[in-house]
């Protein structure tokens, strides 16, 4: 998408076509399906009860909890099911 398609024409099928789309793992490249939901906040600029979701695939799961607890953001990891909304919305 670019800046001259937004609000035109067929944006709301475009929005609607990313969300019903497949829950994959949030790892840079990877085109796996989700199998966890990584719930994590930034505390400078989120209020604490705040919770943002990265999904991950099994192979990813330790690499992405270790990214955001190095920086002091992971909360908590639960498991993740197809057709299930992220906790709290997707971030």
């Amino acid at each position: 998408m670019n800046i001259f398609n937004l609000g035109g024409p067929g944006a709301a099928s475009q929005e609607s076509e990313r969300a019903t789309g497949p829950a994959l793992c949030s790892r840079k490249g990877c085109r796996a399906d989700a199998q966890w939901q990584l719930l994590w906040n930034n505390p400078r600029i989120h209020t604490p009860d705040r919770r943002k979701v990265w999904l991950s695939c099994g192979d990813h799961r330790d690499w992405l909890e270790d990214y955001l607890q190095t920086r002091g953001l992971w909360k908590e990891t639960v498991p993740f099911t197809a057709g299930q909304e992220a906790a709290n919305g997707a971030g």
